[in-house]
């Protein structure tokens, strides 16, 4: 959402959907939210999704539940969580009366009273382990669709995706590495949620990048362990993708194998300031065409 004067209210709606293969399935959708006029891209965005995406018959080696799968906002300039949360409940209520089988989970700001974290939903919900459909239990809209399945929709800070892929077809080795740096582990990475999984005949080690508030984290540059950002007024932190990839680097060096590189899977979330404050300043919808790939 924004207004017209760019750099006053933005926040980012990090789309996830079931589909990575078909490019022209991806770019209708991003479409279909770029044809709506009347301030409602996201829900269109996601009609075109649930239309395009048969959970029935997809396949993926990344977990999810939903064909569309997950619906974050972000507050990046101007507006804070709090509001986030109240668009994430208000697109919920919209998007179970748009699409007939349509069912919700919410999470952070969006999860009144209780305000549970995605990774806590989705660990209850099954996620990582993808239960049969017909058992979950939704916040909003009827028992889950096989077609459909279970959306996630609310709103924190930011999260960014990085992951590293190593050298290696060893998935368990993969998995003690991704172990190893996880945030919830002794000596691991604050704020990082790992995962280890083949990729194009290798491990990716795949990494959520939560943005957090702390009053301890002091340094923050381009080599240090953290970044930096504010939203009116409340500083955030977040682990540089460039330190996640040197403890990735590290601990395959540890066990005799390499890394093969970092894939910063859309942006930080100052990048994501700036490229919609210039996407709205020059009138460009369709951005991800300049940078020669997909972002929503």
């Amino acid at each position: 959402m924004s207004s017209c004067r760019v750099g006053l209210r933005l926040a980012a709606c990090l789309l996830n959907i079931s589909e990575a293969r078909k490019k022209y399935v991806v770019e209708n959708i991003a479409k279909a939210a770029l044809l709506e006029r009347n301030g409602n891209s996201v829900l269109a965005a996601c009609l075109e999704a649930f239309q395009s995406i048969d959970m029935e018959i997809q396949e993926g080696i990344h977990p999810c539940l939903g064909a569309v799968d997950l619906i974050p906002i972000y507050p990046l300039s101007g507006v804070g969580v709090e509001e986030c949360g109240a668009v994430a409940r208000s697109l919920a209520e919209n998007l179970i009366r748009s699409v007939p089988g349509c069912s919700v989970f919410l999470f952070g700001e969006a999860d009144l009273p209780e305000k549970r974290p995605l990774v806590q939903r989705r660990k209850q919900l099954g996620w990582f382990t993808r239960r049969d459909f017909s058992s979950l239990t939704p916040d909003l809209g009827p028992a889950p669709a096989r077609r459909c399945g279970l959306t996630g929709i609310g709103a924190s800070p930011y999260v960014m995706n990085c992951n590293v892929t190593i050298d290696s077809q060893d998935l368990t080795l993969g998995k003690e590495i991704a172990s190893a740096i996880r945030g919830s582990n002794v000596n691991g990475l604050k704020g990082v949620q790992t995962m280890a999984f083949p990729h194009e005949g290798k491990i990716e080690i795949a990494c959520n990048v939560e943005s957090f508030e702390d009053q301890e984290v002091t340094e923050t540059s381009e080599g240090s362990q953290y970044m930096a950002y504010s939203v009116l007024g409340d500083h955030f932190y977040y682990v540089s993708p460039h330190y996640i990839e040197a403890q990735v680097k590290k601990l395959a060096s540890d066990r005799g194998i390499g890394t093969i590189g970092r894939a910063l899977i859309g942006f930080t979330p100052q990048e994501c300031k700036s490229c919609a404050e210039y996407a709205i300043k020059e009138s460009i919808g369709e951005f991800w065409k300049i940078r020669e790939g997909v972002f929503m």
